[in-house]
């Protein structure tokens, strides 16, 4: 079997693919540097709904005034008839919270198969508010809520009732009406499994599309409720929402610490989604044709990411140094451009001497943009099916190789140093949440999740060298029955050998382990924005700004709201970007 090592140094010829090698791709702050791209699942999905013209449309409708009330929307799919169903509810300002400690919110919601009857409607009335404390049936496959942004829902409203527009800075300072704080799916509360998912509804066949469709029906939700309720309030002033602001809204959201064990609990999945990322930019590298055109096409997505760049409000000093640090490397490509090149290949070479790795990263993505005919098939082939299989016949020496060639970075980390195992993962008794403790000085590591894959791996190596020293010709079946406690890590090792990328290559076990490099790398393949840390265990961010609405399914799509920016964007690519009175790193954006 060639290993991506091996891919990376001998496929280099003209009519080869040049993949990146493992140990660069799999590096965890390499991760957590990535953005998104044209095969997130956002973007699949709305190719997908735009291009097969779902049809979606409101048919119950049943809100006050003040916008309290049940709304349901039909879905007609090719493969299937969906029902959105929204229950919104006056919320005590003290009981608003974004944790998963909240018990009650704005908003409350299920993507359910089927038309939805009175019968059905009021038991969904009954669980759905409750989310973790009720249960719900496997008719529903997404339980989601949300909280109003007080800094930009009851200003958007007034505005409208006054016949008004909202001031599209204040809209850029957030980005949304609507936060969401947790989608649930995959057989939570009584929710249809993923497999059952994947081979009845084949609409929501793809990754998490039932996710982000459900997310994708909240923003229009929250466009629609502004209007209703500032109609109310003024219907003689009352103006409707100006569409390029409309589209320029998206959804907020809040993800934490129980995002982070996915892909350790998932790595083939993952695998197959870095695999797909990076035979994307390979195809890229190989195919992608250099002219004036396409070459004036990159100059100008690069000043959009910079632009988009700019737009991204945070006042965490790390990620705002970030940003600071990947415009200036934007503006460092976007001159490097200009050097005579004629394929893409050097230009991503140089990145990787020049730039950091949020640079190199997001250079990858504007490179996918380029060239939708290369990259947007892959999109049908990031599902894998997750089974470790254990190899029993294995010969023991083979077993030490493979743990040799493929895990060498575990091999070289130094478990025993300060440090290196102070950190455990466990999840909570309240919310069954997982959480960091600290093995120095909290109890609980012997309920510690198994997210420590580096450590698991040494440990077994050590074992199997000795194993090996007085058994040599046994097999992994004779060492599993030797050493049964090892049968999990020995499972993934094999099953992880016949990847092309492998697990991610870091020790989560390690004090200044940063958590939001997982985050990061998860949410890039979502297809979120704008990235605004409130620690390093959860940050917000936005989804689906510059998205189609509603009202743009059946006109015409060009599939380009990749890194979006205001409706003050010019079409000459310029923009005006006020001043503002925040951070000193804010201003520091601002001034690049």
């Amino acid at each position: 079997m060639i290993k991506p090592a091996h891919i990376h140094s001998s496929l280099r010829g003209d009519n080869a693919l040049p993949l990146r090698p493992a140990s660069q791709v799999m590096d965890l702050e390499r991760l957590g540097a990535m953005h998104q791209s044209r095969l997130s699942f956002m973007r699949s999905l709305m190719r997908k709904v735009m291009l097969e013209r779902w049809q979606i449309v409101l048919s119950c409708c049943d809100l006050d005034e003040k916008g309290h009330g049940t709304v349901v929307y039909q879905i007609n799919a090719p493969y299937g008839v969906y029902s959105f169903v929204l229950f919104s509810n006056w919320l005590d300002p003290e009981q608003r919270n974004d944790r998963v400690i909240a018990e009650q919110w704005d908003l409350t919601m299920a993507l359910v198969a089927g038309k939805v009857d009175d019968h059905y409607l009021e038991t969904l009335r009954e669980y759905v508010p409750k989310q973790e404390a009720g249960r719900v049936d496997s008719r529903v496959f997404v339980l989601s809520r949300a909280n109003r942004s007080l800094r930009n829902f009851d200003y958007v409203v007034d505005t409208l009732a006054a016949g008004e527009q909202p001031d599209v800075q204040k809209i850029e300072q957030v980005g949304y009406l609507y936060r969401t704080t947790a989608v649930y799916g995959s057989g939570k509360l009584g929710m249809a499994d993923w497999e059952k998912v994947q081979s009845r509804w084949p609409d929501f066949a793809r990754p998490f599309s039932a996710e982000m469709f459900t997310c994708f029906m909240l923003r229009n939700f929250s466009l629609l409720q502004v209007e209703h309720i500032a109609r109310h309030q003024s219907p003689d002033t009352f103006a409707p929402m100006d569409i390029t602001i409309k589209r320029y809204v998206g959804i907020g959201n809040s993800t934490g610490l129980g995002m982070a064990p996915f892909l350790i609990h998932h790595p083939l999945l993952f695998n197959q989604w870095i695999e797909m990322r990076e035979l994307a930019l390979a195809r890229v590298r190989v195919l992608g044709a250099v002219d004036t055109t396409i070459k004036k096409r990159f100059r100008k997505l690069l000043d959009r990411t910079t632009h988009h760049t700019r737009q991204t409000k945070t006042e965490d000093p790390w990620q705002s140094d970030h940003n600071i640090q990947v415009i200036k490397d934007l503006k460092a490509l976007h001159k490097q451009s200009n050097q005579p090149f004629t394929r893409w290949d050097q230009l991503i070479l140089w990145s990787e001497k020049n730039c950091s790795l949020q640079g190199q990263e997001l250079l990858v993505s504007v490179l996918l943009e380029l060239y939708p005919e290369l990259v947007n098939k892959l999109e049908d082939y990031c599902s894998a099916e997750e089974f470790l299989d254990l190899d029993p016949i294995m010969p023991l020496q083979t077993l030490q190789a493979v743990i040799e060639d493929r895990y060498d970075w575990a091999l070289t980390m130094d478990f025993i140093a300060d440090g290196a195992r102070d950190t455990f993962w466990y999840r909570s008794e309240e919310k069954m949440e997982p959480r960091l403790g600290d093995a120095l000085k909290e109890k609980g590591k012997d309920r510690q999740m198994a997210l420590g894959v580096g450590y698991a791996v040494r440990k077994c190596y050590d074992q199997l060298l000795d194993y090996i020293t007085e058994f040599p010709d046994h097999n992994t079946a004779r060492f599993m029955v030797a050493r049964p406690k090892l049968r999990g890590i020995v499972r993934r090792i094999q099953s992880m050998n016949r990847c092309l990328y492998g697990d991610i290559q870091a020790n989560l076990l390690h004090r200044d382990v940063l958590p939001m490099h997982l985050l990061r790398a998860k949410l890039s393949f979502f297809g979120v924005s704008k990235f605004d840390p409130k620690s390093r265990l959860w940050v917000r961010n936005t989804m689906f700004q510059g998205a189609p609405l509603l009202e743009d399914i059946g006109g015409t799509f060009d599939d380009d709201w990749f890194m979006p920016l205001s409706p003050e964007y010019r079409s000459d690519e310029t923009i005006a970007i006020a001043s503002t009175k925040t951070t000193k790193h804010t201003a520091e954006v601002a001034a690049l």
